[in-house]
């Protein structure tokens, strides 16, 4: 009765979720307030908004801020910390960034400053990517990535190539800003690689690595895992676990391995990630995927490609058979959606070579932390190479041959001989087996 007679004025301010939940059901006191809702405003009107702020922030924490400064803080602000609104998230920078310095103050100078260094190294904190990533301005990382993936990733040129030029067209703003970074399918057989590029990838662009095995979401229920149980069912409460993951770290490489494996229903709630880079959980809150770089790897058709150059179709490659069954086992709204599907070439001798320097390369490493030195002879290394190489199997049969034929020496020496405390460790071949000199 008071706000219908005039008697009292009354502005109130909530939030929609707010507002829906306790206001919205009394019809009787809606009726009689005017609603005005406040968007968020454009991020040219934030940097004016946070352009009049930054003299009392100046003066308060006893900085200035160097010129572009609130710019950049409202341009990165936008781009990557994506729960919050402007143009509070900007002026949360601008301010931690102002008391980081006054409470870290620079001895070269009387007046201390905040510039992009500074505030690159605080979004970084709150957004939990590498400063490295963020730094639009050097692309020293991106120019030299192919080379850096290529020194660990061996005869996959073609596919590291793919991979790079979808992440480095994804950095020079040419890629859509609505879909995720890169939405790439590699399909290969086991052992070549598939899973290695990823976890180089995003090793090299300071992202984490979010890792999902696909043979665990067999299920047809195995989709509420992802993005959480539906009301009523047991863990509702607790939410899905690929939602909050990228909620988590929205900057990463989200890794889908063996994704074949996974029930065909999960495919469906591929779809919207990768078209429009968004997906809801069950408590209809958004998890953003711009800035994931999405990989999914697969052996489909890899027990048919062995036969793709018998009979009459001799001219097939094996990668083009694999490709041939991808399109019969996943749907064509899916690969679709797909930025790029890159096939990944078998092991070859050359490659098992390489791959071989790279692994005496890692357990030498941790021999090295023992004092140990080790010598393998010519016939030693081509005896674990002759072994290990098997284009069925790949690299991870040089893993077995490595473990089986050459760490139990090594192993027996430092737990109870020459070699306890320090050491050269030579291997040799003698009747046909490995034997430390």
């Amino acid at each position: 009765p008071y706000l219908e007679s005039g008697a009292i004025r009354f502005i109130g301010s909530t939030t929609y979720d707010e507002y829906n939940r306790y206001i919205a059901k009394q019809k009787s006191l809606v009726r009689r307030f005017q609603q005005i809702d406040i968007a968020e405003p454009s991020v040219d009107d934030a940097i004016c908004i946070v352009e009049g702020l930054r003299p009392s922030y100046e003066k308060f924490h006893s900085v200035k801020y160097a010129a572009g400064v609130v710019e950049f803080a409202v341009r990165s602000a936008a781009k990557h910390i994506r729960d919050r609104f402007l143009p509070d998230k900007a002026i949360d920078l601008i301010d931690e960034a102002g008391a980081y310095r006054e409470t870290h103050p620079l001895t070269t100078q009387k007046r201390q400053t905040v510039d992009r260094r500074l505030l690159t190294d605080i979004l970084a904190r709150v957004c939990k990517i590498d400063a490295e990533a963020l730094k639009e301005q050097s692309n020293d990382a991106l120019r030299t990535l192919e080379s850096d993936i290529k020194k660990e990733i061996f005869g996959q040129d073609e596919a590291v190539a793919r991979v790079v030029e979808a992440v480095q067209m994804s950095k020079a703003g040419l890629a859509d800003d609505t879909k995720p970074m890169a939405s790439l399918l590699f399909v290969g057989p086991t052992g070549v690689g598939k899973t290695e590029v990823a976890r180089v990838l995003s090793e090299r662009m300071g992202m984490k690595l979010v890792r999902f095995d696909m043979s665990e979401y067999a299920e047809k229920h195995a989709v509420a895992k992802l993005i959480g149980s539906p009301a009523g069912y047991v863990g509702y409460e607790d939410g899905g676990l690929l939602t909050a993951a990228v909620r988590k770290t929205p900057n990463c490489v989200l890794l889908f391995d063996e994704i074949e494996k996974a029930h065909p229903d999960i495919f469906n709630i591929f779809l919207q990630m990768m078209d429009y880079a968004a997906l809801t959980d069950n408590h209809g809150e958004r998890a953003d995927f711009r800035n994931a770089v999405i990989i999914m790897t697969s052996n489909a058709g890899a027990q048919y490609a062995s036969r793709a150059s018998i009979g009459f179709t001799g001219s097939v490659s094996r990668g083009d058979a694999m490709l041939t069954t991808v399109k019969k086992t996943f749907k064509p709204e899916f690969i679709n959606r797909l930025t790029d599907i890159v096939v990944f070439h078998d092991m070859s001798r050359q490659m098992a070579s390489l791959i071989l320097d790279k692994k005496l390369a890692q357990l030498q490493a941790k021999l090295s932390a023992k004092n140990v030195t080790l010598h393998l002879s010519t016939e030693a290394r081509e005896l674990l190479l002759t072994k290990g190489f098997t284009p069925e199997y790949g690299a991870r049969e040089l893993d077995r041959v490595i473990g089986s034929m050459l760490k139990p020496l090594l192993m027996r020496e430092i737990l109870f001989g020459k070699l306890k405390k320090s050491g050269d460790a030579v291997v040799d071949v003698k009747d046909g087996a490995l034997r430390l000199a």
